[in-house]
């Protein structure tokens, strides 16, 4: 089960809504699976959380503050063997916008 490191494309995949992301991961791998090559994941990676603490007012009450969050959701797959026709059809794969995809060979 040793598998080269060569051969291998790294997804990684970084979204807001949790939603959006595993609708994308659905389809990486649904046209992976159509082109017959080995997959692993998705792979889910902690969750990132950015709090933001705001003042109410700006001039009185110091005590009156709002706390906002942000979180931010990852996933990885892994394609090892992929031939130029899985390649090529990742390419051409519509993702939403809110998703930011990065790859590596």
């Amino acid at each position: 089960m040793t598998l080269s490191k060569q051969n291998r494309i790294k997804i990684k995949l970084k979204a807001y809504d949790s939603y959006l992301l595993t609708n994308s991961c659905t389809t990486i791998i649904d046209t992976a699976k159509r082109n017959n090559t080995e997959i692993k994941g998705p792979i889910p990676l902690p969750t990132k959380r950015k709090i933001y603490c705001v003042l109410r007012s700006p001039h009185v009450d110091k005590d009156s503050r709002e706390h906002f969050e942000i979180r931010s959701h990852k996933r990885i797959i892994y394609i090892y063997n992929p031939s130029s026709q899985t390649i090529d059809s990742l390419m051409k794969l519509n993702i939403p916008a809110g998703v930011d995809i990065e790859v590596k060979l």
